[in-house]
């Protein structure tokens, strides 16, 4: 996320006219009596505290908790009540999208917005599915994700455009949920009766799976198959 340009602030000539300050820069304890409270998920300790500083700039956001792994963000969206949990996808522990899930079922009046580096059409198509409220990538704006944030919380829908309409042309995942688990378990290189093993399925079974995931993706081989499916957002 870019930092916001200096002058004044977007659209707040009124706002301004009611304060001595920018409206970005007000001061903390001058802010609404009810600021947006966002949960911020991020692996990158530098990403994650620039956003919270920037975030923390506007005048009716608060950032109540910062987290660098996907299982702790239902421990701590228990422990802060955010109004939005802002979620990168890739993260340690558990993903992005499986933590949207987690907390639809478990922190229902929590709203998520997804916000990362791979804008990929499979990944939109599974954020919606795990009841994410919004889909940006990191290279927009932070006025624009502040928008987003309180755009979310009156119950709208924000995609980044370009993301949308290449979810739409590219159709929903070929694969299915046997076929993902296969793949996923062939990412370090394992044998198929490695893969076998950590399923609980047999050697055959697995043989057929592949065979199904390669001609789907059409591909050649299980590597270009999972290199396919990453870049697809499928997996």
């Amino acid at each position: 996320m870019r930092a916001p340009c200096a002058g004044p602030h977007p659209g707040a000539e009124g706002a301004d006219a009611a304060y001595p300050w920018p409206v970005n820069e007000m001061p903390r304890d001058h802010r609404p009596a009810k600021s947006v409270r966002v949960l911020l998920a991020e692996d990158q300790g530098m990403m994650r505290g620039a956003l919270a500083l920037l975030l923390g700039m506007e005048a009716d956001i608060e950032v109540v908790a910062q987290v660098g792994a996907g299982d702790e963000i239902v421990p701590a969206a228990h422990l802060s009540r955010p109004d939005v949990a802002l979620l990168d996808i890739e993260l340690p522990g558990i993903s992005g999208l499986d933590a949207a899930a987690l907390l639809r079922d478990e922190v229902p009046d929590c709203r998520v917005l997804i916000l990362t580096t791979f804008g990929r059409p499979g990944y939109l198509r599974r954020a919606m599915e795990a009841g994410a409220a919004g889909f940006l990538v990191k290279d927009g704006p932070v006025e624009e994700l502040a928008r987003a944030v309180r755009r979310v919380l009156t119950g709208e829908t924000v995609i980044d455009p370009a993301l949308a309409a290449a979810a739409l042309s590219a159709g929903p995942n070929p694969l299915t949920a046997r076929e993902c688990d296969v793949l996923k378990a062939s990412v370090d290189g394992a044998t198929v009766a490695d893969i076998a093993g950590r399923l609980h399925l047999s050697e055959s079974t697995v043989r057929n799976y592949l065979s199904s995931a390669i001609g789907k993706t059409g591909t050649r081989n299980r590597m270009e198959a999972v290199r396919e499916a990453r870049q697809q957002g499928w997996l």
